[in-house]
């Protein structure tokens, strides 16, 4: 990947596809929830690769939200 910056904070992403074979970046082995392309600015999106940190914060505050959510369902019962 050309870009070493993340398009969400602007950070290094540290990822290293491309600069070896498939399987050698910290990215290949995460999931990317669909919803976290929807931060990046669209002229970035399928360009710079989203850091690590940036994805952990994002499914951190994607499990809060289910936790709060499936909470508030338990009280509506």
């Amino acid at each position: 990947m050309a870009n070493k910056y993340c398009p969400i904070c602007g950070e290094e992403n540290k990822c290293m596809t491309g600069a070896e074979e498939y399987g050698n970046c910290w990215c290949d082995k995460e999931i990317f929830p669909n919803e976290i392309f929807e931060l990046v600015p669209p002229e970035s999106r399928r360009k710079h690769c989203i850091c690590k940190n940036c994805l952990n914060k994002y499914k951190e505050e994607l499990t809060l939200r289910k936790s709060f959510s499936e909470q508030y369902e338990e009280r509506e019962k």
